[in-house]
């Protein structure tokens, strides 16, 4: 899709005055142009067989036919880059946008919640950065999801409540998706505490850690302040909150959440996770960096390497955005460079070669 000339969109929503606000909003930046709107998932589909635009905007919740359903057949019948327009106003909302996600949108923008003046700024800032993460899209990296490959176990720690060993991973744009496949053929005995960053706004996390968990032999949830670390369980970091990890006075490990600066422009962040877990947990670590726009992750990675722990960077072909894994390769280098669907068995070996090293 890179291309000196402006990429077209599509605007599809069921509110008249969303459809003309978005098409402003759009028609602002020289790199893109809207070339159509369509009132509800039926009259998109028409037009995308009629028009072919190259990125679709597409409102998550209308009658008729929703955007998950629109979505659905967008990407089974012409696959394309698409962004979701979420207003999110109650947990249904939230969860049919976290599906959109898995099932190959490339990102999301909360519409509205207040008086349009106020939020008019940052809708549009985050919609034209979503637009442009659209732009850059892999679409043959944007699939649907397979049933999940489980994996053959390692042998468990000695039982204890604490983590000895840690798992950290960074994921952006196309992250979901991405996660949805990899946490799920972690095994119920990987003898690791795993570390998730995802960017992504407050209020879609929780039900995000939920998903995953209803998907997974290890338990996922949203972090919360000063909890001990457990080997074993997956802490996702809460959305527009830093998440670190820190050793505690009896020798185990607890989780820091604050509210510091945005790096990168994103918080969570996870060079900052990546950095406290290489200094709490040494050379016992395999740090992750999947699919998303920016840099995030990088230096992160490079000083867990430099601690001694393994890297996994997810490859270009099964990346939605390539920008976080190439960066950190570029900055870190990696012990594998793995397809997606190979990063969890990766992450079980490297975990049982850092172990074994350690006995």
């Amino acid at each position: 899709m890179s291309s000196s000339r402006p990429a077209s969109v599509l605007v599809v929503d069921d509110s008249a005055f969303m459809r003309r606000l978005i098409s402003q909003i759009v028609d602002t930046s020289p790199d893109f142009h809207v070339v159509g709107t369509a009132r509800n998932g039926l009259d998109a589909l028409n037009q995308i067989h009629s028009i072919d635009p190259q990125i679709v905007t597409l409102d998550v919740e209308m009658p008729e036919l929703d955007g998950l359903q629109t979505l659905g057949y967008i990407m089974s019948e012409s696959p394309r880059a698409v962004v979701m327009l979420s207003a999110a106003g109650t947990q249904g909302g939230v969860d049919l946008t976290l599906r959109c996600l898995e099932l190959g949108a490339v990102d999301f923008v909360k519409k509205p919640s207040g008086p349009i003046s106020l939020d008019l700024a940052k809708i549009s800032e985050e919609l034209l950065a979503a637009l442009q993460a659209a732009r850059e899209v892999n679409l043959q990296g944007v699939q649907l999801l397979a049933r999940p490959r489980f994996i053959e176990p390692v042998a468990p720690e000695p039982a204890a409540s604490g983590a000895t060993c840690a798992v950290a991973i960074a994921a952006s744009t196309g992250g979901p998706r991405a996660l949805a496949e990899v946490i799920p053929n972690l095994p119920a005995d990987l003898g690791a505490a795993v570390f998730v960053v995802q960017h992504m706004p407050a209020g879609f996390t929780r039900s995000l850690a939920a998903r995953l968990a209803s998907m997974s032999h290890l338990p996922v949830t949203e972090a919360t302040d000063s909890e001990r670390v457990a080997a074993n369980h997956v802490y996702l970091a809460p959305g527009g909150r830093h998440m670190s990890v820190v050793s505690d006075l009896h020798g185990g490990h607890r989780i820091r959440l604050d509210d510091g600066p945005t790096i990168w422009g994103v918080r969570p962040a996870a060079d900052l996770l990546f950095s406290s877990v290489s200094r709490s947990f040494g050379s016992r670590i395999v740090g992750v960096v999947l699919t998303g726009m920016g840099r995030d992750g990088a230096e992160g990675l490079r000083a867990i390497r430099e601690a001694g722990g393994a890297a996994v960077v997810q490859d270009r072909s099964t990346s939605t955005i390539f920008g976080m894994p190439q960066e950190a390769f570029k900055t870190a280098g990696a012990d594998r460079v793995a397809a997606l669907t190979d990063v969890a068995k990766a992450i079980v070996l490297l975990l049982g070669t850092r172990r074994a090293t350690h006995t």
